[in-house]
């Protein structure tokens, strides 16, 4: 039973906020959380506040109860703390990554012999319960930690397994994805205001129209070009949005960002392994 787990967050940021809130929302018990920085006892005591669980400082963590550690410390900061978890950890305990760019090969090598280690790339909708989750097992990690992972990201939204390699293209999908979403809403929010229509009413027929919109494609049986086709009368109102689309490079810009996203996340692995590199280097 995934209510017996208890769960640690090594940092308590953003994307630690937003998977504790998820879990919560869809009633991991709160109890069974625990969140823990280096230094910063008024964000632990917000998230406490805030949530319910547990916020404690690092050296008052009890590993040997903890089922589940789940990196969530800055990616320049996981040498450290590897070396500062390494010995009070066994190779069965299961550890997950949020990290950008940090591997499944570089913490195995960190870490014990056959330490169990899944990389994991959430959204912030994970805030919602609503994330779409990759994960990345590592070569050591056995099956049944592999469902543990998925059974307990369940709780944020839905998980695919995917290649580590992969990992980049998913970022500039589903990690940045979001950003597009509301970047597409400001813009036609915009010009519903400009209309004269009323801001908070234009925002919620955004939102509804893009929830619908999702929910066509999850519950249908059609390909996005078919439902496009289905909606597009000739010479009708949507043909002439699309045309303008297409007209202003809009197919193109949606690309564009994906690319670049994936383009930037693989940058950012390559920066921060040879970061990684030299300070080990150096000592």
């Amino acid at each position: 039973m995934l209510h017996d787990k208890t769960v640690a967050f090594l940092g308590a940021g953003s994307m630690a906020e937003a998977m504790i809130s998820g879990l919560v929302k869809s009633e991991f018990p709160t109890e069974n959380i625990i969140a823990t920085n280096r230094s910063n006892e008024e964000r632990l005591s917000a998230l406490n506040e805030n949530y319910g669980i547990k916020g404690i400082k690092l050296k008052d963590l009890p590993f040997d109860q903890i089922d589940v550690i789940i990196l969530a410390m800055k990616p320049k900061d996981v040498d450290t703390a590897l070396k500062g978890i390494k010995d009070h950890i066994k190779p069965n305990q299961l550890i997950l990554s949020v990290l950008a760019g940090i591997t499944t090969t570089y913490l195995e090598k960190n870490l014990h012999n056959g330490q169990q280690v899944v990389r994991v790339m959430p959204n912030t909708s994970s805030a919602i319960g609503e994330s779409a989750t990759a994960i990345s097992p590592g070569h050591e990690t056995s099956e049944n930690n592999v469902r543990l992972t998925q059974d307990l990201l369940g709780y944020i939204g839905e998980v695919y397994t995917i290649e580590e390699k992969d990992m980049d293209i998913f970022t500039g999908i589903a990690g940045s994805g979001p950003a597009y979403f509301y970047y597409l809403m400001e813009h036609m929010e915009k010009q519903g205001s400009q209309a004269g229509f009323d801001l908070e009413t234009t925002r919620e027929i955004i939102a509804q129209t893009i929830v619908g919109a999702a929910k066509m494609v999850q519950e249908q049986d059609y390909t996005p070009t078919v439902l496009r086709e289905k909606v597009t009368s000739p010479n009708g109102t949507t043909a002439a949005g699309l045309d303008a689309l297409d007209e202003n490079g809009g197919g193109k810009a949606i690309a564009k960002a994906v690319e670049h996203a994936a383009k930037r996340s693989r940058e950012i692995s390559e920066q921060i392994q040879e970061s990684l590199l030299v300070s080990s280097s150096n000592k």
